[in-house]
């Protein structure tokens, strides 16, 4: 397995820039997840390491060798689309060996791969159906399972489970963890779903207008978040955001006389994640504006002053819309009037 190295890579389509002098790093038998908004270019990045874009500027090394201009075959890479782009006239069984059969591999390779990879992804009961036959997930892993019988040292996700019901994108969620751990190989992955992010990567790249944000842990990420883009993008609900100030030696909420409990001068930000407010009679005085239950937990809207904060609670709720209650930040981010992490 190579280590990926991208150095000032760059990809433009005439004068628009879709990614900008982005540096990445990513180590033998990681599982990357390149996260962002729609237009970020992480499907871009994706199709760089690829060989299916034509990179404009900067370097891509597989360990020492520069691969620019090698072609995708070469590579030892395979993909798998987020359009599943199976045969619609093949059976499961000509998907998943079709490209051993390009290659020219025996009939009893073909069929000793094709019933690994059946056994690996439960596909072993469908080999006889054709694509038209099958459920969303069905293809999914029929995808999957074409893209693992070329047995790459690296395995190309691009929103691979974006077309997948809430129910089954969980379950393909884990097996893509197991998988992984099952083969070794270098996994990049490219979602706009942060939760699909934090709980699939070893590392989270996050992407913004075609720039690296950070690249770190998911927890790192989570508990550390290098901008208010990163905070808010990485997080269900996402972090609150508050204007803070400081006044005569004392530092405040924007546009109240509410404390925050930090020595910072200047105009700041402060960052609350919804799950780290508590009740405190000491604390902020606060309405509540919107209760929405989930179930096993609620999202309860609340104002403060003239902001709006949401607040992560277990069900069930003791208080009611219209209530008065006053809370608490546990933990406190602190960002600058740029949005950069102090």
């Amino acid at each position: 397995m190579p280590r990926i190295q991208a150095r000032q890579l760059a990809k433009s389509y005439g004068d628009v820039a879709v990614l900008r002098r982005v540096d990445l790093d990513i180590e033998p038998g990681e599982y990357v997840v390149l996260v962002g908004p729609s237009g970020c270019g992480k499907s871009t990045l994706l199709r760089c390491i690829a060989g299916l874009e034509a990179i404009t500027d900067g370097d891509l090394h597989f360990d020492a060798r520069r691969m620019n201009d090698v072609a995708p075959k070469d590579r030892d890479v395979a993909m798998v689309f987020q359009s599943y782009a199976l045969y619609p006239h093949m059976t499961v069984e000509e998907n998943l060996g079709f490209a051993l059969t390009l290659r020219g591999s025996s009939a009893a390779a073909i069929r000793a791969t094709v019933d690994r990879v059946a056994t690996m992804l439960e596909l072993g009961p469908l080999l006889a159906r054709r694509p038209a036959e099958l459920s969303g997930g069905q293809r999914q892993r029929v995808a999957m399972g074409r893209a693992l019988a070329r047995d790459p040292s690296v395995l190309l996700l691009d929103e691979p489970l974006s077309n997948l019901d809430p129910a089954l994108r969980a379950h393909v969620r884990a097996e893509l963890k197991r998988l992984h751990r099952q083969l070794g190989a270098t996994f990049i992955h490219v979602t706009h779903d942060p939760v699909e992010a934090l709980t699939l990567a070893d590392r989270i790249v996050v992407l913004h207008q075609g720039e690296v944000q950070q690249i770190a842990t998911p927890r790192t990420l989570y508990e550390a978040p290098a901008n208010l883009f990163v905070a808010r993008f990485l997080g269900t609900p996402p972090m609150n955001v508050l204007p803070a100030t400081t006044v005569g030696g004392r530092t405040v909420l924007t546009g109240t006389s509410l404390p925050v409990d930090v020595d910072v001068p200047s105009l700041f930000q402060i960052g609350v994640r919804p799950t780290d407010l508590t009740l405190d009679p000491e604390g902020w005085p606060a309405v509540v504006d919107l209760i929405e239950p989930l179930g096993h937990e609620a999202i309860v809207h609340l104002r403060v002053g003239e902001h709006a904060l949401q607040w992560l609670l277990p069900e069930p709720v003791t208080f009611q819309t219209g209530a008065e209650v006053r809370v608490r930040p546990r933990t406190l981010h602190i960002f600058d009037g740029q949005g950069n992490r102090l």
